[in-house]
């Protein structure tokens, strides 16, 4: 991308001529085009050079010398366009020599790599929209003469150029827009709003800096028709509303009880149907009992066989004392065989789950468990209070937005549109999960308040969380930004 001039040894032709020539050419130069071309190119034949490029502050590095078009994504070009934008902050009248002091000290440490050491900067001020510089590099020093015929050249090449680039109907906006004005001009706050579109924390700062430009500035308001439909618009862009997203809702219970299974088996029957009260220690389901109570009775069956050998062997101790070594063997056996009833007692009283405290019943239908098998600690159903409910929705991450602390949360209900339900954000789950429906969303949970009607656990519906105020045009544009960036990459 860094393409040279090579500097021959032939004698260079008389400047005068050359200015003289270069101006014939640009005078009949038929497109803005062709005159980039001339001045990145053809200067040559009045000084010569190895590099150079015409900046524009709207397309960067716009012409390269000994290149037909710029690659944009070039490291050359990159660095290019960061030295243009910092000499164009100088805001240079003449034709100056550049130095590293007038670049930053990242930009000044890579001049060695992609330019020679001598560099002069011509700026250009021709009353368009864009501010414009050409930038020469070569490895001799530029002499004062050479400036003075740059000026020259710039002054003809210049005028073409401007004719070129005569003001469009809407270029009068557009100089308005980046005429420097005061602290407190429309201007500022314009620009201002647009850098800061995306941080509404500085929204009441440029709110504060707009009326007060309004209130020092409203004869220039009424008498110019730009500024005037320019504030009106302004005006309606910035009404604040309260940004808000529909996602979907449900009542669902604060703090239930999910009864899972205690053992591994099948489930046999159940004792309740959905919906139902229970109270506190009441059956809920039990699970088949009938491996269960087969090696109970096997079990006890062994507990009495091994107590009537104990007996008997204790009876003949009486006059044997070699029986009195099998009493200890024996006796251990009947702890053994005791222990072990008492596991098997256990787990058939276990089988039979009960609940743990009052409330309804939340399952789908019974018959759908009766003969399914079920692991260790897989949920069967959920016990939960009536009346201690929240609200439950999910953010997609498209509709993912700041939710300021006890953000507000109305759910409509499909059932009773006209009757909705209030809550205020109790959290937002730091990480989306899936759904039944393959998609990924947030958790939210939000306590009901005080005045809402309290409703059935489970009804479903539709939820606007609200976040912070924010201005109509971010309140517009949101939805539209988001579908674009993926597309454009902006």
């Amino acid at each position: 991308m860094n393409a040279q001039f090579s500097e021959s040894a032939e004698p260079r032709p008389d400047p005068v001529a050359a200015l003289l020539q270069l101006s014939h050419r640009v005078r009949h130069a038929a497109s803005a085009a062709e005159l980039e071309f001339i001045v990145v190119n053809e200067t040559y034949a009045l000084l010569p050079y190895r590099q150079a490029v015409l900046w524009q502050s709207s397309l960067g590095v716009a012409t390269l010398s000994g290149v037909l078009s710029p690659e944009a994504n070039a490291p050359f070009v990159h660095w290019v366009d960061r030295v243009g934008t910092q000499l164009d902050k100088h805001d240079f009248k003449q034709p100056t020599l550049i130095d590293s002091a007038l670049l930053s000290e990242d930009v000044a440490s890579e001049w060695d790599e992609w330019l020679p050491a001598s560099a002069v900067w011509l700026p250009l001020r021709n009353n368009s929209v864009d501010r414009s510089g050409i930038l020469l590099a070569r490895e001799e020093p530029w002499l004062p003469r050479d400036l003075m015929l740059l000026t020259e050249w710039m002054d003809i090449w210049e005028y073409t150029w401007r004719i070129h680039h005569q003001p469009k109907a809407h270029a009068g906006f557009l100089r308005w827009w980046r005429k420097p004005q005061t602290e407190n001009s429309l201007t500022d706050t314009i620009r201002k709003l647009y850098q800061n579109i995306a941080t509404p924390s500085q929204w009441p700062k440029l709110r504060k800096s707009f009326v007060a430009w309004l209130i020092r500035q409203p004869r220039e308001i009424v008498t110019q028709p730009l500024k005037r439909y320019g504030t009106l618009a302004i005006l309606c862009a910035c009404i604040p509303v309260r940004l808000s997203v529909l996602v979907p809702g449900e009542l669902v219970p604060v703090q239930p009880a999910a009864i899972r299974s205690p053992l591994e088996g099948t489930v046999d029957r159940f004792f309740v149907v959905p919906n139902q009260s229970v109270r506190k220690g009441d059956r809920l389901f039990q699970l088949d009992l009938s491996a269960l109570s087969s090696k109970l009775n096997v079990s006890r069956q062994e507990l009495a066989t091994a107590a009537a050998e104990y007996r008997q062997v204790a009876q003949q101790a009486v006059f044997d004392p070699r029986s009195k070594v099998q009493l200890a063997q024996l006796q251990g056996r009947i702890e053994e065989r005791q222990t072990e009833v008492e596991y098997l007692e256990l787990q058939v009283a276990r089988a039979q789950v009960t609940s743990p405290r009052d409330g309804i019943v939340l399952m789908d239908d019974p018959t759908e468990w009766i003969g399914k098998p079920v692991v260790v600690g897989e949920k069967v159903l959920t016990i939960a209070d009536a009346k201690d409910v929240e609200v439950e929705a999910w953010l997609s991450p498209s509709e993912l937005i700041d939710l300021p602390s006890a953000a507000s949360v109305t759910l409509y209900l499909d059932g009773s549109p006209l009757q909705p339900v209030h809550a205020r954000v109790r959290y937002v789950a730091h990480e989306s999960v899936p759904r039944p429906d393959g998609t990924y969303a947030y958790r939210v949970r939000a306590t009901l308040a005080a005045t809402s009607i309290s409703s059935q656990v489970g009804l479903k519906g539709t939820a606007r969380v609200s976040g912070a105020h924010v201005p109509l045009i971010y309140w517009v544009m949101r939805r539209p930004l988001a579908t674009v960036r993926p597309w454009f990459g902006v």
